[in-house]
């Protein structure tokens, strides 16, 4: 069963599409805390591809990731299987980063309200993954990941 996640966020649909499907704007907010996403690839359309590098550069995240014998910047790639500008966009993340586990894949789909106040609701249905500890990882980065785009539209 997917698990849910909303949130309404002080700017328009269209505005927070643009955010989520160019390079310029992922990379203002797709990071968790203590980290930085640069966009390598972007191919918005379904069966296109979105490939990303994360690293961490907050001195406590690369102390963490040093300390666990982690690299400092991970690879990821996610492939669009939904795109319905500007309200609806899915993707297939490309989960292959668990030891022990074959690599799978984790849809996400997210859809964007027009709220009363002038803002969007966002509501992201999430794909659990193999495990509950490992989702409720995926869950807390992606509740992180709509704080960050909220606090960055506040902001603007």
């Amino acid at each position: 069963m997917n698990e849910i996640i909303e949130r309404t966020v002080p700017a328009t649909p269209q505005r927070i599409w643009e955010l989520w499907t160019t390079p310029e704007g992922i990379s203002r907010w797709w990071a968790p805390d203590g980290f930085r996403t640069d966009v390598t690839a972007l191919d918005l359309r379904p069966g296109g591809a979105l490939e990303y590098t994360m690293t961490a550069v907050a001195p406590e995240q690369v102390a963490f990731m040093e300390q666990n014998g982690m690299p400092l910047s991970t690879a990821s790639r996610k492939r669009f299987t939904e795109i319905e500008e500007p309200t609806r966009l899915a993707y297939a993340s490309i989960i292959d980063f668990v030891p022990g586990h074959d690599e799978y894949e984790q849809l996400t789909e997210v859809e964007l309200h027009p709220a009363d106040d002038g803002g969007t609701r966002v509501v992201m249905r999430v794909e659990p993954l193999h495990d509950e500890v490992w989702t409720q990882r995926l869950l807390a980065g992606r509740a992180n990941e709509l704080d960050n785009l909220a606090a960055l539209v506040a902001a603007e």
